[in-house]
């Protein structure tokens, strides 16, 4: 164990199956790589298979690769969806969305236990499914968020299954090669509920152990293309050079320039650089990046995107290239629904747990799900606010605190407490 806390049987059990989980994609230090659609992505949905039906749970894959799990308590009720994903970046860390799957399973364990036991008056009013979202990471295939946006309307699912990788294999034949596309079109939600890491630093230095998540940072997302012209790095005189590195490396600059210029209010980030030819000889002719920004302040969002552009402009300009932009993901400022986030303060209020509400930088699949049922979406600390990293790291201490909190979220709302 990591911490003094002495853990329930049924806790203990919870923090093995997490240990086990982890293992899927594991990394030499401690992290795991379990892109979506990959092998281990594969290994670890055939374990979560097994885990939800020993259970009883009856498990189907839909057309977009997400995985549910259903149980059905009442015959024909519509179902309290509960969990993340289990996909990851690269070289991630352990908690990044497979908590949230792993605990909502113990959770639904937890209530169907309760609903056996308690007989007739006991039963509730909604069912519960276990779900794991393919492709929220966004690291294999663009964009994040792919499996709920499928589930919510919000991507075609003949879009999302002829996206392809970086070696051109596609999400139909991903899926295919792990056994995960499957021809369920998805329960039909009431409610849904997921719990994550914080991925920041502010629980934990305030001493808050589950956050209440009442909205989300609205963002703009882009995938651009600088054009240059492939030239020879030795002899190639540099007046003549149109360097679309050079182009790249300036639109990275500007990115942060942005930041600096709206502190605390504005994140701007450029994560990928796939350059052309790549060879060191060789001016590269073409740089395709992607470059996002973030705020909660959608006036700051847009004035920042305005300023990005015009940049791109002067950049082109200075560079010698020419700059495309192509696909596009935008999200704008949303709150989750005002009587989730009271629900969820008054379980975390009768389990003694310290609380606060909080934003998410981050997108999750749940801000997709706001958007057609009442949501509620969870926290639990990220120790030091590390994640997207393989010492990304929570304690046991507090996974079980979230467990417990999700656990009691979940029954309320199966028993219709937001039904009105």
């Amino acid at each position: 164990m990591t911490t003094t806390t002495i853990l329930s049987a049924r806790d203990n059990a919870f923090v093995r199956d997490f240990y086990t989980m982890s293992e899927f994609g594991a990394t030499p230090n401690g992290g795991v790589d379990r892109q979506a659609g990959s092998v281990p992505d594969g290994q670890q949905r055939q374990w979560l298979t097994g885990l939800l039906e020993a259970r009883g749970f009856m498990v189907k894959f839909d057309h977009a690769g997400n995985q549910w799990g259903l149980y059905e308590a009442v015959a024909g009720a519509p179902y309290v969806v509960v969990g993340s994903h289990m996909d990851s970046q690269p070289t991630a860390g352990r908690y990044d969305g497979a908590y949230g799957v792993l605990a909502a399973a113990h959770a639904a364990f937890r209530l169907v236990e309760k609903w056996n036991a308690s007989g007739p008056d006991g039963q509730p009013r909604f069912n519960v499914a276990v779900v794991n979202w393919f492709n929220e990471e966004g690291s294999r295939f663009k964009p994040s968020m792919m499996g709920s946006s499928v589930y919510t309307g919000k991507l075609e699912l003949e879009t999302a299954l002829a996206t392809t990788d970086a070696a051109g294999i596609s999400v139909r034949d991903a899926l295919d090669a792990i056994g995960c596309r499957g021809e369920y079109e998805g329960p039909q939600a009431a409610f849904c509920a997921e719990i994550h890491i914080e991925q920041g630093r502010s629980m934990e230095r305030e001493g808050v152990t589950i956050g209440l998540v009442h909205s989300n940072w609205a963002a703009n997302k882009y995938e651009f293309v600088v054009n240059g012209e492939q030239a020879h790095t030795g002899s190639t005189v540099i007046a003549d050079r149109k360097d679309a590195l050079l182009g790249a490396s300036m639109m990275v600059v500007a990115a942060r320039e942005l930041a600096d210029r709206f502190p605390g209010v504005l994140h701007t980030s450029v994560g990928q650089l796939t350059v052309y030819p790549n060879s060191p000889v060789v001016v590269p002719s073409r740089v395709n990046l992607l470059l996002d920004l973030r705020s909660a302040d959608e006036a700051v969002l847009a004035e920042a995107d305005a300023l990005l552009h015009q940049r791109i402009a002067e950049i082109e300009q200075l560079a010698n290239v020419t700059v495309e932009r192509g696909h596009s993901h935008s999200w704008p400022v949303t709150p989750y629904q005002p009587e989730g986030v009271e629900l969820a303060a008054k379980v975390a209020a009768d389990l003694g747990l310290a609380n606060k509400p909080v934003m998410t930088l981050a997108g999750h699949d749940s801000t997709n799900m706001k958007d057609i049922v009442p949501t509620v979406m969870l926290f639990v600390p990220s120790v030091d606010g590390i994640s997207h990293n393989e010492h990304e790291y929570t304690t046991d201490e507090d996974i079980v605190a979230g467990l417990t909190m999700l656990t009691e979220v979940v029954a309320r709302l199966c028993d219709g407490a937001l039904e009105d």
